[in-house]
């Protein structure tokens, strides 16, 4: 029989940028009884969590609920809204852009990547500016949709999709605005309506404090219209089914009944904090990490002040440290799980997360295990991170 860490005592402390840590309350809802999800309890559950779930993404407009990672809900946004051969524009941020633009390509989309290079390499957000020229230059708008990720986990970079918004406008572009959002939604500052965004994806297993098994895609009325048209062959992912089932709080296949009781709590956890203290809190973390970080006299990838992500921090590791080979010790030594490094920085940094059910004492246990686990590697520091993180805390 498997046994997992049988022989470390005390919690498991879980600091991967997703899945992340689920409350206790979340993980009773899941053990509740199945009901009968074509019964009436089920249709009630339904329209509460379909009517909650807007006010997470900060809309009006329906929010599309798959039994599906955040993988699942990347192809539903692309497959209800676009054609074979239809060209999108992908701006490069990251290990999960570069997913994203595979996914699309398999699909048999045409992809158009806006890359970064040199110094800013994977350490910038999105430049609106350069979608802008792209597009004003589409004079036969042969780009059918603007692809980009909010909050990049495998560089601890955000990005402005306010802007991004304001530059297809300026552009006087017709191209859908489609975000990937997994894992900044119910973390980091989110406003469907406000900023315009036709399609926005995210998953449960990241700021929704939900195990993997829920993804998401929240819809503008010119989405749901160009889906009418749309020629992508699509069944299960198929806006059209779910979107009339849910007019009465059902699916048009068995759906993840116990991820949405689970969903529910969630819903009314971050409602009960408030949004607004939700994203403050995360914040206030991040900075704290950011603090941390730079009193051991290391840096972050991100190289944007403006762009710091709220819900994950990537800590560059010294020239010739393998920043795998230092996660594992400090898993093996501490019950601790940190998020490697991926892609073009695999080896090269470690991650931080402090998304989702994270407060204060939490993130500094995370902190003091890597700032021992470091010191045991022979990684020699500048000061204490714990205490520059304690200092902005309290």
């Amino acid at each position: 029989m498997l046994k997992l860490d049988s022989h470390l005592s005390g919690r498991h402390f879980l600091h991967v940028p997703g899945p992340s840590q689920i409350p206790a309350r979340i993980l009773r809802a899941i053990s509740f009884p199945a009901i009968d999800h074509r019964g009436p309890e089920f249709g009630q559950l339904g329209l509460k969590v379909l009517s909650g779930i807007k006010q997470i993404f900060k809309t009006t407009q329906p929010v599309i609920i798959y039994s599906a990672s955040g993988t699942g809900a990347w192809e539903g946004a692309l497959v209800n809204t676009l054609s074979p051969g239809d060209l999108v524009l992908m701006y490069e941020t990251g290990q999960f852009s570069n997913l994203w633009k595979k996914l699309a390509e398999r699909l048999g989309f045409k992809t158009e990547y806006l890359g970064q290079s040199g110094i800013k390499d994977w350490r910038c957000g999105v430049d609106a500016a350069k979608i802008e020229a792209r597009l004003k230059s589409d004079t036969g708008h042969q780009i059918k949709a603007v692809c980009v990720v909010h909050n990049e986990t495998s560089t601890g970079v955000i990005s402005d999709m306010a802007a991004v918004r304001k530059a297809i406008n300026a552009a006087k572009h017709p191209a859908l605005l489609i975000v990937d959002s997994v894992s900044g939604l119910a973390s980091a500052e989110y406003r469907h309506d406000e900023w315009g965004v036709d399609v926005s994806i995210c998953g449960s297993q990241k700021g929704m404090m939900l195990p993997p098994g829920l993804g998401f895609n929240a819809i503008s009325a010119k989405a749901i219209e160009i889906s009418k048209t749309a020629k992508s062959p699509k069944a299960f992912l198929a806006w059209d089914d779910i979107l009339e089932a849910n007019k009465t709080g059902y699916w048009p296949t068995t759906p993840s009944v116990n991820l949405l009781y689970g969903l529910h709590e969630s819903i009314e956890m971050l409602m009960a904090e408030g949004l607004d203290n939700v994203f403050s809190r995360h914040q206030r973390l991040a900075s704290a990490c950011r603090a941390a970080v730079s009193a051991w006299g290391l840096e972050t990838q991100c190289m944007d002040s403006a762009a710091h992500s709220p819900v994950v921090t990537a800590v560059v590791t010294p020239e010739g440290v393998d920043a795998d080979a230092l996660r594992k010790l400090i898993h093996e030594r501490y019950n601790l799980s940190l998020g490697t490094g991926l892609g073009k920085i695999k080896g090269r940094v470690f991650r931080i997360a402090h998304m989702g059910d994270c407060n204060a004492l939490s993130l500094l246990a995370a902190i003091s295990g890597c700032e021992m686990g470091m010191k045991a590697f022979g990684i020699k520091l500048k000061g204490s991170g714990v205490l520059a993180a304690q200092e902005l805390l309290q």
